[in-house]
Formats: structure tokens, sequence, C-alpha cells
């Protein structure tokens, strides 16, 4: 999948969550730049992409980063929530990307063999 077609996905499922007038409740940011892209960030956004709008979660949204600094664990995704700590995901595959939407995104739980941090979350 090209990188343009994988923005148009987002861009539709952005612009269907503006028009249902959802809130975002998570943002999942996959890093993209060259090292992520070499180890296959693309199809990771891929799977989350898919995997979101299969289970039709509108208050979801998909972005992507630059480097994160952490090359040897790409691809590295983070998943931040509102005041819950920011997880980030190490070696992501396309089976770790639907993991963590059905585990930590649907159910709350941490996919504990793929984190590499945890930052606890910022009181507003």
């Amino acid at each position: 999948m090209k990188l343009e077609e994988l923005r148009q996905i987002r861009e539709r499922a952005q612009a269907e969550m503006r028009l249902r007038g959802g809130a975002v409740r998570v943002k999942i940011v996959v890093g993209m730049g060259t090292s992520g892209i070499a180890a296959g960030a693309r199809t990771v956004i891929s799977a989350f992409l898919d995997e979101i709008q299969k289970r039709r979660l509108t208050d979801v949204v998909v972005t992507q980063s630059g480097e994160k600094g952490f090359s040897s664990q790409e691809p590295v995704v983070e998943v931040i929530e509102r005041d819950r700590p920011k997880i980030l995901y190490g070696s992501v595959d396309s089976a770790g990307a639907r993991r963590i939407v059905a585990e930590h995104i649907v159910n709350g739980t941490i996919v504990e063999d793929l984190v590499l941090a945890v930052h606890e979350a910022e009181k507003e």
C-alpha cells in the first residue's frame, strides 16, 4: 500500500468521525520515519486503520510521526488516552497492531510483551 493511499484512508476516517461529531478518546501515533517505514510501518498503520474500521470505533484516530529514537524497535507506536498513561509499543507488526486495538483500545489491557515505555498521564 502506498503512502498516498494510507493518507486518503486516514483522511476519510477522520472526516467521517467529524461528521458524526465524535470526540477523540484514543490517539494512535505510528512512527513513519525512514527506519519505521523500512521495518514495515506502512502495513502497521494499514492494519490499525482496518481493525478500527471493522470494529466501527469512531472515537479513535490514527496519525503518524517521525522518528522516535528507537530505530532498533521499529515500527514504534504510541497510544495516547486522556487521563491514562501514554504507552509506547515497539516492534509492532500487523498482528501486533490488531492486538493493540482488541486488547488495549477495546478492552483496556496493555499488551505487555510489546511495551517499550510507559509515561504517566499529565494532570490537567
